[in-house]
């Protein structure tokens, strides 16, 4: 991620939430792919992002994803599943499992959606603290902390950038600041920060922020980018067109060109290799 950060105009890193995701990112071209708390929420709980993840769910997925694919995983650790020495076990926690940088936020547990109201926060001294101790957790320092405040929605504008601030002097390597209202606002953050940290931009279809392409936000300074919920959404909207018409038409004919055939699937998840490489050894156990 830090290589990638410093090469390149910007990044794009969909969202995904399991290794079938990630390796479609991966297929796609994608440098980096974005493992985001929300659509796991989504699809393996069938919940709202409202805080319900634990650690350990979340670093079986990142081992699956990172036993899967080379890309970059950013990884959403919400909060840090508490104070500054829950941070330290989850950063060397997920940094094992396989993730390239680590997402914290200044919410209270528990969390919300970063473009959900009634988002409480921790105070910025606290926050503070729970950087150094990310930065600190840390086995390589290629692995990237990236600090996010939801201080817009709670203190105002002024106060966010002021709580990035902190959190860049801190030590973050990637800054996030949360649901911007507007293109003027969106403007100052990469006036303030962009050139001293790397920028975040977060698009979220039906959310605070409007939507920019990844060449607008790259150009206005937003080293990364993330679309952290639109697969689950596609996917979600997908799976209930089929499953109306499975349930209307009795077949799923109807959709059959929305849809991989068998062999596709399986050769986008690689089964000829596999069934090669197990003829390989059967044939080596033979001589």
């Amino acid at each position: 991620m830090r290589n990638l950060l410093s090469q390149t105009q910007g990044i794009t890193a969909p969202g995904v939430f399991d290794a079938l995701t990630a390796l479609l990112a991966e297929q796609a071209g994608f440098k980096a792919v974005y493992l985001s708390g929300a659509s796991i929420a989504y699809t393996q709980l069938g919940r709202p992002d409202l805080g319900f993840l634990s650690l350990a769910q979340l670093a079986d997925i990142v081992s699956r994803i990172r036993q899967r694919v080379e890309t970059a995983i950013i990884v959403d650790a919400d909060t840090g599943f508490g104070n500054a020495l829950n941070v330290v076990h989850t950063v060397r926690t997920l940094e094992r499992a396989g993730a390239n940088a680590i997402q914290l936020e200044d919410q209270q547990m528990p969390k919300r959606c970063g473009h959900l109201a009634g988002k409480t926060l921790i105070a910025r001294a606290e926050m503070v603290g729970k950087i150094h101790a990310a930065v600190d957790a840390r086995m390589s320092e290629d692995t990237l902390i990236i600090a996010r405040t939801d201080g817009i929605a709670v203190e105002g504008f002024d106060h966010a950038l002021d709580r990035a601030a902190a959190y860049q002097a801190a030590g973050a390597d990637v800054m996030f600041i949360e649901a911007p209202k507007t293109r003027p606002q969106m403007e100052q953050i990469a006036a303030q920060f962009s050139g001293q940290i790397p920028l975040l931009a977060n698009m979220v279809e039906g959310g605070k922020t409007p939507i920019q392409s990844t060449d607008e936000l790259h150009a206005l300074g937003f080293k990364l980018v993330i679309t952290p919920g639109s697969l689950a959404r596609a996917m979600a909207f997908a799976a209930s067109q089929l499953l109306d018409t499975l349930q209307s038409e009795g077949s799923t004919r109807g959709m059959a060109d929305k849809m991989y055939t068998f062999t596709q699937l399986n050769d986008r998840v690689g089964l000829p290799d596999m069934l090669a490489l197990g003829e390989r050894y059967r044939e080596d156990a033979a001589e």
